[in-house]
């Protein structure tokens, strides 16, 4: 009688962890990207991401656009950047905390390593996967330029105009431009395919990511400007920032 009474204790301790376990949450058996796409409907492509060099040795910085609604936002890398980028059982998960850019529009993932690699993020979006783009990390080899030669033409009033030199080697596939205020909460994003965006017409823009339209800008105000270059591999050659009192 007593072995049967720590038989039924040991199967009520395993049921019980065994509840404590969320049925909707896989991570404890994601080993790989290619695990978790096979336990999911996927939608491929459609995940705004790119990364970025940093001032600092050996980090790097990923970026996404988290559309609202989204959820279980994810980063997974490959051991080096030798593999082929489009084998998702290379791409292992990685615990990096995502923190706020533009009070949350933007996420980040900010990692230290030495081995250029290829960098995928997801998220959960209306029952469904959805995966970026692979992303090639460049810091050690081709860094992230810093700068802020841009121009600002504020001629015309409330509406300045941002021009910046295109970069040819590398080259440039696609600008991401975003106009925010001074409590640095994001106005507009945008990208364009040509070295120049006008605040706020989108006679240039390809891809609009903005949630509603932005306001005016106020006349003595200050506001910032900042600006990613973006290869198609979708590593940011040029990362350019300013600030601009609007005239």
């Amino acid at each position: 009688m007593k072995n049967i009474k720590y038989v039924l204790i040991l199967l009520v301790v395993i049921a019980c962890n065994q509840d404590d376990v969320d049925a909707d949450d896989t991570s404890v058996q994601i080993q790989t990207l290619a695990d978790l796409v096979a336990q999911n409907n996927v939608q491929i492509d459609n995940v705004i991401a790119c990364a970025s060099g940093s001032e600092n040795e050996n980090e790097t910085i990923a970026y996404v656009y988290p559309r609202p609604g989204s959820s279980d936002l994810r980063y997974f890398e490959t051991t080096d950047a030798t593999v082929d980028k489009n084998d998702y059982q290379q791409y292992v998960p990685v615990d990096l905390e995502a923190e706020d850019l533009f009070n949350g529009f933007l996420k980040t993932f900010t990692n230290q390593t030495q081995e250029e690699k290829w960098v995928i993020i997801s998220f959960r979006e209306d029952g469904d996967l959805h995966i970026s783009n692979p992303i090639r990390l460049k810091h050690q080899t081709q860094n992230t330029l810093f700068t802020d030669a841009i121009e600002i033409d504020e001629s015309q009033e409330a509406m300045p105009l941002f021009n910046w030199e295109n970069s040819t080697n590398p080259e440039d596939a696609i600008y991401f431009q975003v106009v925010s205020d001074m409590t640095n909460e994001l106005l507009s994003g945008t990208y364009t395919f040509e070295n120049h965006f006008r605040y706020y017409d989108l006679d240039n823009v390809v891809l609009n990511i903005t949630q509603e339209t932005p306001p005016d800008l106020i006349i003595d105000d200050m506001y910032g400007f900042l600006l990613m270059g973006v290869s198609e591999d979708n590593w940011v050659n040029v990362l350019g920032q300013r600030t601009f009192i609007a005239q």
